[in-house]
């Protein structure tokens, strides 16, 4: 499926707080590593002005006592969960409600989308969200408007801006208000054309897989495969085309991997040079299947050269296990 990373006319941010199992990871459940205690968010209009805000504290279902990094973190006590808290569904079904139609949901980072979807699925709330899901990842924008490659945490970031920290982190609601701040800063900037997309539920066949092009990559996410081997042979996976022009490239360097989990390779465009791919291997939230998430960059002699060295070093380390092996 092709699709525009359009703008929405409002903006929804959000952000959850979660407990774990206090029991560590031998008493968690796989369906619900986190349990959703906490949703805050603030709605923006298309000046990023704060237009309203949402805020509910919900009732544990399944870990019933705080885990201590959360109780510490968050501040929150299951006394206060209990009696002012709601069972998750309502919460959920409120938020959704409040959000309204026509949003662009918005998160610091990718967890909080992943952890609502999950929560939602095990407690058996319709999932409202449109897919294939694109939201601002005001985390990854703000990375990308300071150019150096840091992925800050939300109150270094507020540090940074010199914007007002009256409100204590760690917080849904304040989380959330804190991240609509930097996102009122961000709104103007370059860095908005870089939408995301979520993975949690997959494109359900071939013709729904998803294909983006952004200012200065391109990004396909695959349907689920049984197996690596068998995603390394769909034509639509290894297939390269320069987002500029489309046309179809061959391989200078093969696609080759130093890890079984990520893939590169080397391409060269007549009109407009060489280009990089990068196959990411990743799992299914059951963990049972794989899909790729492949990204196509346009880069310059150097770029393709650390290609080049890249992959002699996986052929000499291939080489040397093979002599270890005879």
């Amino acid at each position: 499926m092709k699709r525009n990373s359009d703008m929405m006319n409002k903006y929804v941010v959000f952000d959850l707080e979660w407990n774990q199992s206090p029991g560590g990871k031998g008493k968690t459940l796989k369906r619900l590593p986190f349990e959703i205690i906490e949703i805050g968010a603030v709605r923006l209009d298309q000046n990023f002005a704060v237009e309203d805000v949402f805020h509910r504290l919900i009732r544990p279902r399944v870990y019933r006592q705080l885990h201590y990094i959360n109780a510490e973190v968050t501040h929150l006590n299951m006394k206060e969960l209990k009696q002012n808290g709601v069972d998750f569904a309502e919460a959920a079904s409120e938020f959704f409600r409040w959000c309204g139609a026509d949003v662009s949901f918005c998160t610091w980072g990718t967890m909080d989308l992943t952890e609502l979807q999950r929560n939602m699925d095990f407690f058996g709330v319709e999932n409202a969200l449109p897919w294939p899901l694109f939201y601002f990842d005001v985390q990854k924008l703000y990375s990308l408007s300071l150019g150096d490659g840091r992925k800050p945490s939300l109150d270094a970031a507020v540090e940074e801006l010199g914007l007002s920290a009256n409100r204590s982190f760690h917080r849904a609601l304040n989380d959330a208000w804190y991240t609509g701040q930097i996102l009122a800063r961000l709104g103007s900037g370059k860095v908005m054309a870089y939408r995301s997309i979520d993975y949690y539920c997959l494109p359900p066949g071939r013709e729904q897989e998803i294909h983006v092009t952004f200012p200065t990559y391109a990004k396909y996410v695959s349907r689920a495969f049984a197996s690596r081997e068998d995603a390394m042979k769909d034509k639509g996976v290894t297939e390269t085309r320069c987002y500029r022009c489309g046309r179809a490239l061959r391989k200078k360097i093969r696609w080759f991997t130093p890890n079984q989990k990520i893939y590169y390779c080397l391409t060269i465009c007549p009109e407009h040079g060489y280009m990089k791919g990068k196959i990411r291997i990743k799992k299914t939230d059951a963990q049972d299947r794989i899909f790729v998430v492949k990204t196509l960059k346009l880069t310059d002699g150097e770029g393709a050269a650390a290609i080049a060295e890249r992959r002699d070093a996986y052929r000499k380390k291939r080489a040397e296990r093979r002599r270890k092996m005879s």
